[in-house]
């Protein structure tokens, strides 16, 4: 069974819990679903079911229009998700197998990219890189890559720079790139709820890494990320 809570498998959620405007016709279904279960949920059962859900959802959705980018990439999310709940590297496989179609498919899309780069570091993370790769073919310089390309592509929204910092800094709390990338996050835009959440979630992070605790710093990251209070 491969255990890994890291936001990886998916982010996406997170990239798929980030509330954007494009998404409204489907954020009461999936994607609340799924930002519900990754940020809300105090259990594991319950976050599970809400998983569950959300990929019926997306489902459905997929059925009424096959082609819909956001139907499939909070399908995807939703097994990415399930994977890091159950331990399962088919369906963790298989999530970044579709997050790679998804990018493919539209390399600019920034929620697309930071799925994919999330669900690589976190492997990594959760793995190391030697099993990492060789388990589930997870790559840190790929998931680095595609993190930098969402931030880039996303905006200034404090979402996209912050949970490239929180993943960054889980991983390593000396990451240089991670301290910029929080502090991008402290001063950006915060026009959604979960670019609030983020930019608290930095401005707690860099206050550990001023410090001098980076130990500190990386629990409170790890903390921070989606799940992370059912770890």
């Amino acid at each position: 069974m491969w255990q890994s809570r890291g936001p990886w498998a998916g982010v996406a959620l997170l990239a798929s819990a980030c509330a954007c405007p494009a998404a409204a016709q489907t954020a009461t279904t999936a994607r609340d679903l799924l930002t519900r279960a990754s940020f809300s949920d105090a259990s594991k059962e319950t976050a599970l079911a809400r998983v569950g859900e959300a990929e019926a959802a997306a489902t459905a959705a997929l059925r009424r229009a096959p082609a819909d980018p956001e139907a499939l990439l909070m399908q995807a999310s939703a097994l990415g998700y399930r994977a890091k709940l159950t331990g399962s590297r088919a369906d963790a496989i298989d999530a970044r197998k579709r997050f790679e179609a998804l990018v493919a498919r539209d390399p600019r899309n920034p929620e697309a990219q930071m799925a994919l780069g999330a669900w690589h570091v976190g492997a990594v993370n959760r793995l190391g890189g030697f099993v990492g790769a060789t388990v589930l073919g997870a790559k840190k310089k790929v998931g680095f890559e595609a993190l930098d390309r969402s931030v880039a592509l996303g905006g200034n929204h404090a979402w996209y720079p912050g949970l490239a910092a929180l993943l960054r800094l889980e991983l390593d709390p000396d990451d240089p790139r991670g301290r910029a990338l929080a502090e991008i996050a402290s001063h950006a835009a915060t026009t959604t709820v979960l670019d609030r959440v983020m930019q608290r979630s930095c401005v707690a992070v860099l206050a550990q890494l001023q410090a001098g605790r980076t130990d500190m710093a990386k629990t409170l990251a790890s903390k921070l990320l989606p799940f992370g209070r059912l770890d």
